[in-house]
Formats: C-alpha cells, sequence, structure tokens
C-alpha cells in the first residue's frame, strides 16, 4: 500500500483546505512572480493559487507519486507545474517571491532546520508561511498511539514512522525571529462539524492512519482500523442528527524575510 492515496485524503477536502486558504490570505505579498507550493497533495488547492496571484508562476512539490500524479492533471504549461520532491532536500531552480505549505511539515523530521535555508532562497521581501495541526494530544492522535502499543501491535508497528512532533506558535516565533524574520503566529481550533458513520475514524483514514496501515497486510489492517474505529467512536459520539464534533487546533505561522 501507498502512503498516500489522494481520493481516500480527499473525502474532507473543504475542511482540509480551510487552513491554507486562511494562511494563505494572511501573507502580505501583492505580486509575486514564483510561488512555491510545498507538501502540495493533490494540487486542489494550489491550482487555486493561480487565482489568488494571477501573475505568478505557481509550483507544487510533493514526495508522493501518486499525490504527484493525481496533481499533474489540474497542470497549466508555463503557469502551474508539480514537481516530486523530498522537501528535506528541496532546492528552489529560482528564487520564490512566496513560499507556502498547509498540513506536511509535521511529516518532516528536523522541518525547523530547513527554515533557513527557505528563508535565505526567497526573493526580496520574500515570505514564508505555513500551517501545521496542533492535535496531537487530542483522542484522535492519542488513541492510535494506544492501539499501536498495545501488546497486539507493539512489536510489529513499532518501526512505523510516527509524525514528528511540532511547535507551538511562540516556539515557531522564535526560532524566525533568530534566523531575522518578521513573523505573524497564531492558532485556530476549528470546531469542525462532520457527518456519516465513524466521520473521524474516516478523517485520520487519510493522514495519521496511513504510515500503520502501509506496513500492514490486508487482514491485519483491516483488524487494526477496527479495534481503532471503535475507540474512536467512543471519544467522538455522534448527536441525534448524526453529527460529530471534532475539533481541530491548527497553528499559523508567517515569516517575511529580514
Amino acid at each position: 500500500m501507498s502512503v498516500w492515496d489522494p481520493r481516500v485524503y480527499l473525502q474532507f477536502a473543504g475542511e482540509r483546505e480551510r487552513p491554507f486558504w486562511e494562511l494563505v490570505n494572511r501573507i502580505p505579498h501583492a505580486k509575486p512572480r514564483l510561488v512555491v507550493d510545498l507538501g502540495c497533495g493533490p494540487g486542489t488547492a494550489t491550482v487555486g493559487l493561480c487565482d489568488r496571484w494571477p501573475e505568478a508562476v505557481i509550483v507544487g512539490v510533493d514526495n508522493s507519486a501518486p499525490m504527484i500524479e493525481r496533481a499533474g492533471a489540474l497542470a497549466v504549461p508555463g503557469r502551474l507545474s508539480f514537481v516530486q520532491d523530498d522537501l528535506r532536500t528541496w532546492k528552489p531552480t529560482a528564487a520564490p517571491d512566496v513560499i507556502v505549505s498547509n498540513a506536511a511539515l509535521q511529516w518532516v523530521p528536523g522541518h525547523v532546520g530547513l527554515f533557513e535555508g527557505w528563508l535565505s532562497s526567497l526573493g526580496p521581501d520574500g515570505v514564508f508561511g505555513f500551517s501545521v495541526p496542533g492535535n496531537f494530544d487530542a483522542p484522535s492522535h492519542t488513541l492510535l498511539r494506544d492501539v499501536v502499543s498495545s501488546p497486539r501491535w507493539a512489536e510489529r508497528l513499532g518501526g512505523a514512522r510516527d509524525v514528528p512532533g511540532v511547535l507551538d506558535p511562540g516556539r515557531y516565533l522564535d526560532r524566525l525571529h533568530a534566523l531575522g524574520a518578521t513573523v505573524d503566529a497564531w492558532e485556530t481550533t476549528y470546531q469542525q462539524v462532520l457527518s456519516g458513520p465513524d466521520p473521524v475514524f474516516e478523517w485520520v483514514t487519510g493522514t495519521a492512519l496511513r504510515p500503520y496501515l502501509a506496513v500492514l497486510d490486508h487482514a491485519s489492517a483491516m483488524e487494526f482500523s477496527e479495534q481503532y474505529r471503535v475507540a474512536l467512536a467512543e471519544a467522538y459520539p455522534s448527536d441525534e442528527q448524526g453529527r460529530t464534533v471534532f475539533p481541530f487546533r491548527r497553528i499559523f505561522v508567517v515569516a517575511r524575510r529580514g
């Protein structure tokens, strides 16, 4: 199994893309010439940057072949392109005016150490903006860690990749200030109202659950998923109208090059 599945990820496209646009709308650059979206996924949000900055060339970067294949169908020659690359080693071929990243850096070990290189690659008055989930202490993640560490799964899943940690807004601000940037950092907790059976499980199936499913055979993946699904249903019950509230904290940072 590939770690990333665009079809599954896009089940909640509206909710997943909302933080992207709230981030983009806080980026103070009126007319960038080159905009790079790091961790662009299936490109459905990236394509909207063509309207946000109609004079810019847009490049989406992601390390997932299935995601880039899906995004490639949205490419516009000379205007919008997609590249498969590892964010840990990616380097721009020209100086971007804006680098943006939504819900990707939490998957990149040591991502804070990459900030200096990305900032220095920007053109004059360039801006680097990103958002990451801040909900790793929420039941959606603590219950997953409980299941992974249980006697049934600990030996089999101990080597599976867990999500690297993220920092609080203030710590990101401090790190970027130390690099000479002017920084705006904030957080938002969305009270996401989801519908349908087991919607929180369906949500994490497209993200947090993927690295674990990728290392299990089909029968084991079904057993593991069911154990986790039951735990999530207890933690996130639906109301009489079938609505499930899924609080989701997001961290946002916008840094202008000094």
